[in-house]
This record gives C-alpha cells, sequence and structure tokens, in this order.
C-alpha cells in the first residue's frame, strides 16, 4: 500500500472517530467512545503495518527522534502549568470574613475561573497542540538536517 493511501485512510478514521464522538456527547456514552477510539488506533496501526513505500535511514530517524524530544519538553511544561491552574481552580476553598462567622452572613461565592467542562475541552486543545508541536519539530527538524534534500546531482 502506498503512503498516501495510508494518509486517506487516517482522514476517513478521524472523520468517523469525530462522527462518532458527537454521537457519544450527545447520548452520553463516554465508553462507546473510547471503545471506537481504540478499535481506530488499532487499525491505524494495522493499516500502517502494510504500507511498504516509508523511508526509514538514520536521518529520518534522528528527525523523528529530536522532534518527539522537543515536542515532550514543550508540551510538559503547558500542561503542567494548565494542570497546576486547575487543581487550584478545583480546591479552591474561599476566605470567610469576620462577619460570616458572626453571624452577619453575607454570601461569598468562590470565583470559579474555570468550568470542569471547560477544563476538559482546554484538555483536549493540549493535546491537539501537542500533535501540532510534533508535526512543526518535524518539519523544522527535517529542513534543518536536509531530508527533503536529494543526493543526484
Amino acid at each position: 500500500m502506498k503512503k498516501n493511501i495510508f494518509y486517506l485512510i487516517i482522514g476517513f478514521v478521524a472523520l468517523a472517530l469525530l462522527a462518532i464522538f458527537w454521537y457519544a456527547v450527545e447520548n452520553f456514552t463516554p465508553v462507546f467512545f473510547m471503545i471506537a477510539f481504540v478499535i481506530g488506533v488499532v487499525l491505524l496501526y494495522l493499516v500502517y503495518r502494510r504500507v511498504d513505500d516509508f523511508i526509514e535511514d538514520e536521518r529520518s530517524a534522528r528527525i523523528t527522534e529530536k522532534a518527539a524530544m522537543r515536542t515532550l519538553q514543550v508540551f510538559w511544561v503547558c500542561f503542567c502549568a494548565f494542570s497546576i491552574m486547575a487543581v487550584m481552580n478545583l480546591l479552591y476553598m474561599p476566605r470567610f470574613s469576620r462577619e460570616f462567622w458572626l453571624g452577619r452572613r453575607t454570601e461569598i461565592i468562590p470565583p470559579e475561573i474555570m468550568s470542569l467542562k471547560t477544563i476538559g475541552y482546554v484538555q483536549l486543545g493540549l493535546l491537539c497542540l501537542m500533535i501540532f508541536l510534533y508535526v512543526g519539530f518535524r518539519f523544522y527538524y527535517a529542513r534543518k538536517y536536509g531530508e527533503w534534500e536529494t543526493d543526484e546531482e
């Protein structure tokens, strides 16, 4: 199988997963989407094994290694900063004034920085950021190490 056919299959699997995600959200069946996601990843792995025109040499292995390492180095900082903010938001304890304890109760509503739903969406966005970071670093290191150059003159 050719590499371009594999990329088309990735697109179709992504579209199918998007439709399944919508269905799972509308019908509140998250387990259905999780199972579909795992099946999609296994399907893509099985299809990937049938691709015969990927060329893997030392240079492309080095590019992949550098891009993956830089992606993790950048992503963990973003994810850790967001996670610290989310935990502090969830564990926020309001400070009660002296008037509250003396019986002159004033309603104290703790400020909510982000709702749990928003936190989940941001985490999905950070996962997309990780994919885009990897692709960006892959382009950068491919250009730096000359993966697209040919040895022929």
